[in-house]
């Protein structure tokens, strides 16, 4: 991936993959952003994204701390974000877009022609970034099972 950037109330934010270090800043950003469930670990997250030749986590780092977060990987046919997290005083700004364009690169990359993500029917939020974005929601029932006993 060619690093990305964006500006944000005119500071330059340089869009990268996650590093070690990154996890517990990673992980309290997504809580700050609302975007944690008790049933999921986010530390746990970050590894098997991290780990994976298929997939990584993209931060967004403004005068050295991290302001944004996309979790992103594939099958090898669709795409799928999640996590895609901006600090809440910067939401709104321009850095969810960058974050977004940043994984769209990432997968074409990778010739993965389609990206798919899910949303909570209630986030109207999210739902209407995304809408603003370009992308539709294509009416699905998800079916799910849960095979770590939680």
């Amino acid at each position: 991936m060619t690093s990305h950037t964006a500006r944000v109330d005119g500071i330059e934010i340089a869009i990268d993959h996650a590093a070690d270090a990154d996890a517990d800043a990673l992980a309290a950003l997504w809580e700050r952003a609302g975007l944690t469930r008790p049933w999921n670990d986010p530390h746990a997250d970050i590894a098997l994204a991290r780990r994976g030749p298929h997939s990584t986590i993209l931060v967004a780092r403004a005068e050295g701390r991290i302001a944004g977060s996309a979790m992103v990987g594939h099958d090898g046919h669709r795409g799928w974000v999640y996590y895609l997290a901006v600090e809440p005083e910067l939401q709104g700004r321009g850095l969810g877009r960058a974050l977004l364009r940043a994984v769209e690169d990432w997968l074409r990359a990778r010739a993965i022609p389609k990206l798919m993500l899910l949303v909570r029917p209630d986030n109207e939020k999210v739902r209407g970034f995304y809408q603003a974005e370009g992308y539709v929601e294509e009416p699905r029932v998800v079916f799910s099972r849960r095979l770590d006993g939680k």
